[in-house]
């Protein structure tokens, strides 16, 4: 059937690294699966089976020589599909087809090609993540000192940096990054263990010789590149271990979305835009439009990602005694799909963090609208310190019509600061108007003889932003750097 005439993932099609995607293909899982069976077939004859030389030149002559349509046809009449793969190896070197597959069960063969495949897989997470690290790295070193509002519960709240914005996103993905070394560095081999984890079958192999079973397994592990195996399995490894890597995976999702989310936020305030190319569209309606489509593609991809994470959660808990094959048909979507969708989100996120557009004087225009009341404060305290004119508050009346005195006292200053602030606000919400206040505090004798002007710098209010995005980059960043930053993915453009 035509490709165009079947349903064609759009992971693959549209959205993961060729890479992520052909480490999921048939051809490299099958692959795997016979670089399993050459590494039993070489260790059990190097522990004395009888296996010939002929025999194993055989399989390394035919490992790629794999017919898919042959293996189908198997699998038609046997209805087990690594059966029908060992038939089909078995058809192009039919004189190892004896010795394949020696004291095996299926599981030690598809359970620790997935690991392999995982193993592979976080691989190619940790060096995106690093791309991703290295890019807002790049960014924050560049806008450390850019004043801009801070926002909490979405509400205006003290001066932060640009720059200082950009450390907490790659802050999250550090964190992602060291459980995915994490993950990377606990991954155990399964192990040749048999069907229900008990290695009878080798036993019976090697005549009841456990020193020959445990160097079996250990040469085979050794073969695959696993310096350890689990230590104890039923048939499978436990489904804890995919819920875990899910989680991981999960959670980049997490941080990629609130990253994305929070350009969205800001390309609407139109200080901060994703990257938006000469003859791109943003609305075929809106012609002036810059929609935020790399952005909001990261947000739909990590909601699928979080949310497929908890099949694999219910898939571990559906486990019955040694082994049930439930998991089977679940993990052939659930595992390829969540790194895909992982792979896509850091590939589209490394693109965005590459190329973020700035616009400073809107962010300097936002701040100098919202500056005069986070100024108050410091306001405050030059009029306590200072009490004003005369260290008076002369001029201003109260209720009942006379004019109140204040010596610089605290509670006072700030009570006539409040109401000055509340008709500012008034001005600025009810009528459009700009924020008038340090007028209104200039024209009042409270603050007469106080240098207003010089408390609307954005810089004096920005706390030890710049430097704290030094500390972490120097402290936390360059040493990520000077260890993964060759690993950093570097084609990141996007297919579409």
């Amino acid at each position: 059937m035509p490709k165009d005439e079947t349903y064609q993932n759009p992971l693959v099609e549209r959205y993961a690294s060729r890479e992520m995607a052909e480490l999921f293909s048939a051809r490299r899982r099958i692959r795997t699966w016979r670089q399993i069976w050459l590494a039993l077939a070489e260790a059990e004859a190097e522990l004395g089976l009888p296996i010939t030389r002929k025999q194993l030149a055989e399989l390394r002559r035919t490992i790629d020589d794999i017919d898919f349509k042959a293996a189908a046809a198997h699998e038609k009449r046997l209805r087990h599909d690594v059966m029908a793969h060992l038939h089909t190896w078995g058809d192009v070197a039919p004189n190892a087809r004896g010795i394949l597959h020696l004291g095996a069960t299926s599981m030690d063969v598809v359970d620790n090609a997935d690991l392999i495949i995982m193993r592979d897989a976080l691989g190619l997470i940790r060096d995106w993540l690093v791309a991703v690290i290295d890019h807002l790295a790049r960014f924050a070193r560049q806008w450390r000192d850019l004043p801009c509002l801070g926002y909490t519960h979405y509400q205006p709240a003290q001066l932060t940096t640009v720059g200082r914005r950009a450390c907490l996103w790659a802050y999250d993905f550090v964190r992602d990054l060291e459980e995915i070394e994490y993950r990377l560095e606990n991954l155990q081999f399964r192990g040749i263990r048999g069907a229900t984890g008990t290695q009878a079958s080798f036993m019976a192999l090697f005549n009841n010789d456990s020193r020959k079973v445990d160097r079996l397994e250990r040469l085979v592990a050794d073969k695959l590149g696993f310096a350890l195996c689990e230590p104890v399995t039923g048939q499978t490894y436990t489904r804890k271990i995919d819920a875990q890597i899910a989680a991981a995976l999960a959670n980049i999702a997490a941080g990629a979305h609130k990253f994305a989310n929070d350009i969205r936020l800001l390309a609407g305030m139109k200080e901060i835009e994703e990257p938006f190319e000469s003859t791109q569209v943003g609305s075929s309606a809106m012609a002036y439009k810059r929609n935020p489509m790399r952005c909001e593609r990261i947000t739909g991809l990590a909601r699928y990602v979080i949310s497929t994470c908890s099949s694999l959660y219910q898939t571990a808990a559906e486990q019955w005694l040694e082994r049930t094959l439930d998991d089977s048909s679940n993990k052939r979507i659930t595992i390829p799909e969540m790194f895909l969708g992982t792979d896509a989100i850091l590939k589209i996120t490394a693109n965005v963090a590459s190329g973020l557009v700035v616009y400073p004087k809107v962010i300097e225009s936002r701040v100098m609208a919202e500056l005069p009341f986070m100024a108050t404060e410091d306001i405050l305290m030059l009029a306590t310190a200072g009490g004003g004119k005369n260290g008076t508050a002369s001029g201003r009346r109260g209720a009942a019509g006379k004019k109140k005195a204040a010596t610089g006292d605290r509670q006072e200053l700030h009570e006539i600061i409040r109401q000055h602030s509340q008709a500012a606000a008034r001005e600025v919400k009810m009528h459009g108007r700009p924020n008038d206040l340090i007028e209104r505090l200039a024209a009042d004798p409270a603050f007469a003889g106080l240098d207003l002007k010089s408390a609307l710098d954005p810089k004096r209010y920005v706390g030890r932003a710049p430097e704290q995005v030094d500390r972490f980059l120097a402290n936390v960043v360059d040493p990520i750097l000077r260890r993964l930053g060759k690993r950093a993915k570097k084609d990141i453009s996007l297919h579409v």
